[in-house]
């Protein structure tokens, strides 16, 4: 067996991976002022474009044989007008000029039969970057199908020798991914870079007199270099689904109940969902009027990091070209940020965070304990190591979700469990975080370690 392809120093494959992409990095920014160009023409008061195209591919492997093998090179533009305070928006993935011009034309109508909106429009001029910083986010991966094969298998063989149990699988993945956008507007910005994905993840299935389990790890990373290699990732996925065999339901019981690293990411995108400019300007959330308010408890805060490089949401300007900063979002449990872009800036009366598009990297304070130390603190509750479903109320903060995981007696795992639910709102959880382990996740775009909530209930038989 050759040795793990994802600890194999990656060839320099950059100028390679440029010539497979569609088409070169000129022909985006070439094709973004012909776009304005035309919007100019057809009367438009002002817009913005954006260029994009990306190259890819992903393998799968399950049982040892090959199961998928998928490319994708595509390309495409999007184009907003505004026609005073009226707003079009057209696409297409067609960049010769006759299908620019159709696109722009569709954009132009659909805003002359639009209402006028008086917070629509471009970003103020003054907020939009006018030079950036290099994040590191482009790290092509020349990895061969016959290479990603073979790590694929790696991974899987890794996971089903971990026990005898292990007597399926749902599948060894490897992709990688590269893209590339050009973002342009009439104010004079035009800015873009490239950017890479690549992932390698394991799902296999146990099975004992107690029934069947199922669970799965996985690696991502912007580099290759710093992706775990398949045997660990594998290794990991079969200790995961091992130790949930033999799982049964608890009684109905309030517990103290602890979220694993990767699932504590999700109360944390909860809250950012929450204090997104959207869910506030409809006052469709909990935390309305949030700001400068008490949310966590106090020994929590929040930090949105955009700058962090390779980071998963990292960004020098946002999807308007607004410059992104650090800044505190959450300082000793009061909220001191939202997550807004122009139009919801404007809908609230208040001014972009460089937010549209979404939130940046979301760095969460910790405390000194793993995820052992975390479990000898709760000493008798519900460890969740995977959460079912979508029951949360952003309206309201209720949340009930299906979980799976372990519970957890005299500080140590005592049995592992399945079938039940776990319920309380989302603004008693946020003020009821006991600690928050420094077991950080950095996987996604949303850094936290373990989080530990007091007192939840537990629903089982």
């Amino acid at each position: 067996m050759p040795a793990p392809t994802a600890l194999v120093r990656p060839r320099d494959a950059t100028a390679t991976h440029a010539a497979r992409f569609p088409v070169a990095t000129a022909e985006l920014a070439r094709v973004a002022a012909v776009v304005l160009d035309a919007t100019r023409t057809g009367g438009a008061t002002s817009a913005e474009v954006d260029v994009s195209q990306g190259i890819g591919q992903s393998v799968t492997v399950r049982k040892g044989e090959v199961e998928t093998i998928a490319y994708n090179r595509d390309k495409g533009l999007s184009v907003t007008v505004y026609v005073g305070r009226r707003r079009g928006h057209a696409s297409s993935a067609d960049f010769s000029d006759a299908s620019i011009g159709d696109t722009v034309a569709k954009a132009l109508a659909i805003a002359r039969f639009t209402a006028e909106d008086p917070c629509a429009g471009l970003a103020d001029p003054d907020r939009i970057a006018r030079s950036w910083p290099d994040l590191d986010l482009y790290h092509p991966w020349d990895l061969s199908v016959e290479e990603a094969i073979a790590l694929g298998r790696e991974a899987e063989a890794a996971a089903l020798a971990v026990d005898r149990r292990l007597v399926n699988s749902d599948g060894a993945s490897v992709s990688r991914g590269e893209s590339e956008f050009f973002h342009a507007n009439s104010l004079g910005f035009g800015g873009g870079y490239r950017s890479s994905r690549h992932h390698i993840d394991v799902a296999v299935i146990g099975e004992d007199a107690g029934g069947m389990q199922r669970d799965f790890w996985y690696t991502a990373a912007r580099s290759p270099r710093d992706l775990a290699s398949g045997v660990e990732v594998g290794r990991i996925a079969g200790e995961r689904t091992t130790r949930r065999l033999g799982a049964r339901p608890l009684e109905t019981l309030d517990c103290p109940v602890l979220f694993e690293a990767p699932e504590a990411a999700d109360l944390i995108g909860a809250f950012v969902h929450a204090v997104s400019g959207g869910s506030l300007y409809r006052k469709s959330s909990f935390l309305v009027d949030s700001l400068g308010k008490e949310v966590f408890a106090p020994h929590v805060s929040m930090r949105e990091e955009p700058h962090l490089a390779r980071g998963r949401g990292s960004a020098p300007f946002d999807a308007e070209g607004v410059a992104t900063a650090p800044r505190d979002v959450v300082e000793r449990g009061v909220v001191r940020g939202y997550f807004l872009g122009s139009y919801s800036a404007r809908k609230l009366g208040m001014a972009t965070t460089g937010n549209a598009g979404g939130s940046h990297n979301l760095v969460v304070s910790h405390g000194d304990d793993d995820l052992p130390a975390l479990m000898r603190r709760m000493g008798r509750g519900f460890l969740v190591t995977e959460q079912l479903g979508q029951g949360v109320n952003a309206v309201t903060g209720d949340y009930s979700r299906g979980a799976a995981g372990f519970w957890v007696e005299g500080g140590e795992i005592a049995y592992p469990v399945e079938e039940v639910t776990i319920a309380g709102n989302l603004r008693e959880m946020f003020r009821d975080i006991d600690a928050i382990g420094r077991d950080v996740d950095r996987r996604g775009s949303r850094h936290t370690g373990s989080i530990l909530v007091g007192r939840m209930t537990v629903g089982g038989r």
